[in-house]
């Protein structure tokens, strides 16, 4: 089934790339401007069926808003920069990109009610793209772009910015509590386009691990405010007096995401799936009981048959014995 869906999503985005190169060859920023349109909108899809299924109270997942949100913030400010690079000048550049961005959002909200997986691994195939996209145009047009001063979006979105959202989707959370330290927080340098691409470039790998994390069965994405919260209560509650530990483990737990929203499975499919495992289980399960009864039922028969036979076989000998004695 992920062979299936891989070559699947393979598919859909070889075509859209082979399109979009006939369609912006040699026209880089519009060609951006098109990529970032389009690569932001499984977010919203993400963000939209996962508010559906809080609303429906079947599990929520505070997080997953959160680093997705913060995703499509920071492909937002990518789409700004593109357009002040001049790639939504041409009205039909920006009438291809944004319908074929409305198709897309339908898709998306489609395959992820059905299969997370698939959803995220298409998004991860998305993102693979546009980070060999802008890696490729930095090795082209590298020496250009340290000639060229960077556009005032990417210094205020990089530099001079709330960086709250920025530090959300970052996946050094991911390699464990220790690794969300302060020292290995990410901070741009933004002196010319050459920065301004690169630090774009990089963004892209980070929701590339992003979406690859999402696949893995029983992983929890988690936000890096959510991890760090954690972490500070835990060291509050390990420095506390016993008195007080019970209220601040309390807390603890409230800082994590909420247990009673957890699923436990994820899409139409997979819990069809899941499903039809715990049925087939759970009958093989009880045939297994009754096999087991019939033979301790059996076994019992046999042992009173065997007990019978005894008994006869024993009244038999002493009859024979009194006749003997007559």
């Amino acid at each position: 089934m992920i062979t299936l869906e891989r070559r699947a999503n393979k598919f859909i985005v070889d075509s859209a790339v082979f399109v979009i190169d006939k369609l912006y060859e040699g026209r880089d920023y519009p060609r951006f401007y098109a990529l970032e349109t389009i690569a932001r909108v499984p977010y919203f899809s993400f963000l939209s069926v996962l508010h559906l299924y809080e609303s429906f109270g079947w599990w929520r997942r505070a997080d997953y808003l959160k680093v997705h949100f913060a995703e499509t913030m920071n492909e937002y400010h990518h789409l700004l920069i593109m357009e002040a690079m001049g790639g939504a000048d041409s009205f039909k550049d920006r009438f291809f990109a944004q319908h074929v961005a409305v198709v897309y959002f339908w898709v998306a909200v489609l395959i992820y009610m059905v299969s997370p997986r698939m959803a995220y691994n298409l998004s991860e195939q998305v993102e693979e793209h546009a980070y060999a996209t802008y890696d490729d145009f930095l090795k082209r047009k590298g020496e250009e772009l340290k000639q060229t001063p960077a556009c005032g979006v990417a210094v205020s979105y990089f530099q001079l910015g709330d960086l709250y959202l920025f530090d959300e989707f970052q996946t050094n959370v991911y390699e464990g509590l220790n690794k969300a330290t302060n020292e290995e927080i990410r901070r741009p340098k933004i002196k010319n386009m050459y920065d301004v691409i690169e630090n774009v470039r990089n963004d892209e790998l980070e929701h590339v691990k992003t979406m690859s994390f999402c696949q893995k069965p029983g992983n929890l994405l988690r936000a890096n405010s959510s991890v760090r919260a954690q972490k500070k209560a835990q060291e509050i509650c390990d420095s506390i007096s016993e008195n007080d530990t019970a209220q601040e483990c309390d807390l603890i737990i409230a800082s994590g995401q909420d247990l009673e929203g957890e699923r436990s499975c994820e899409g139409v499919l997979d819990c069809v799936v899941k499903g039809f495992e715990e049925r087939t289980i759970g009958s093989n399960n009880n045939n297994n009981n009754n096999n087991n009864n019939s033979s301790s039922n059996g076994s019992s028969s046999s042992g009173t048959n065997n007990a019978n036979n005894k008994v006869v076989s024993n009244s038999v000998v002493e009859k024979r014995e009194d006749k003997k004695k007559a």
